[in-house]
């Protein structure tokens, strides 16, 4: 890897730049949600993707449950898909922090009310423009430097 990847990788994986992404992810997740744009689930996320793949701007995939390799498969289904249409793809830790933001802001739901956050699609571009376009800078960035499905890690708070 020559100096200039090695640098852009340090810049994209400072704890500051991924706080960053982090805030952004969130905040648009939580934006989709009120909007009514945001997909939960592995089952729900493929029905919506098979039927309007065009209206899905972002895929945020779990990166927690590594060993199960069910859900594996279908994330690299999934991926294989989103790839082929054109459509952003995040891998993130910590997803029990995306779970306590939406449970929050839809107050009316409980925790298995909000299902599998394995998967959540984000459809509708005017869903929040700076921060999806924050994301998805990001993860343009990480793809130049061979991170083909990038990552990202949510801090508790």
């Amino acid at each position: 890897m020559c100096m200039t990847a090695c640098k852009k990788l340090i810049v994209l994986s400072s704890p500051l730049r991924m706080q960053s992404v982090g805030l952004a992810l969130e905040e648009l997740l939580v934006t989709a949600q009120k909007q009514d744009c945001l997909t939960v689930g592995i089952y729900e996320s493929a029905k919506l993707l098979n039927a309007d793949p065009d209206s899905v701007v972002l895929c945020v995939l779990s990166a927690d449950d590594a060993d199960d390799v069910a859900l594996q498969i279908h994330f690299t289904l999934l991926q294989a898909f989103c790839c082929d249409s054109g459509i952003t793809i995040l891998r993130v830790s910590g997803v029990q922090r995306l779970q306590q933001l939406l449970v929050a802001v839809d107050s009316n739901r409980n925790q298995e009310e909000h299902g599998d956050l394995h998967c959540m699609l984000v459809t509708n571009p005017q869903a929040d423009h700076c921060r999806l376009q924050e994301v998805g800078t990001y993860c343009q960035e990480s793809r130049r430097l061979d991170q083909w499905v990038p990552e990202l890690v949510l801090q508790e708070r």
